[in-house]
């Protein structure tokens, strides 16, 4: 998968919740109505929105939806998910709070982009590094 490429969720209807049928369905019916190109942003403002409107944090959200199968790149999710997805990859698969394996085919996607275009990509979760630091 090329960094620009996104693939949207997909809903198996056959054993999802309540709750997974009404998150994919204000995501999937957000994207339609925002006016950006970018799909990047289409993903991030549909997050946000769903999240809102279902009083969930954007990265419960994004979990969600990494598990229904979207594959983005970083610039296209919530820091909050950003966060948690990088300290889960630092678990062993055994340990509690290990990524899923949605979340580590996210993060095998994610390690392809080159060095340089990581840093641009990821340029907005700087500031949580630089804190730490100081």
């Amino acid at each position: 998968m090329s960094i620009n490429k996104i693939t949207l969720p997909y809903l198996k209807n056959d054993n999802a919740t309540a709750e997974q049928q009404e998150i994919y369905s204000r995501f999937i019916g957000h994207m339609r109505h925002v006016p950006i190109s970018r799909m990047e942003i289409k993903v991030l403002s549909a997050i946000q929105f769903s999240a809102d409107m279902m009083d969930f944090s954007d990265a419960y959200i994004a979990k969600e939806l990494v598990e229904m199968g979207l594959l983005a790149p970083r610039i296209a999710f919530p820091m909050e998910f950003l966060d948690y997805v990088d300290r889960a990859l630092l678990r062993n698969d055994f340990e509690m709070g290990a990524p899923s394996k949605a979340l580590q085919n996210l993060a095998s996607i994610w390690s392809v982009v080159s060095n340089k275009q990581l840093k641009l990509i990821s340029f907005r979760h700087v500031h949580s590094i630089v804190e730490e630091l100081v």
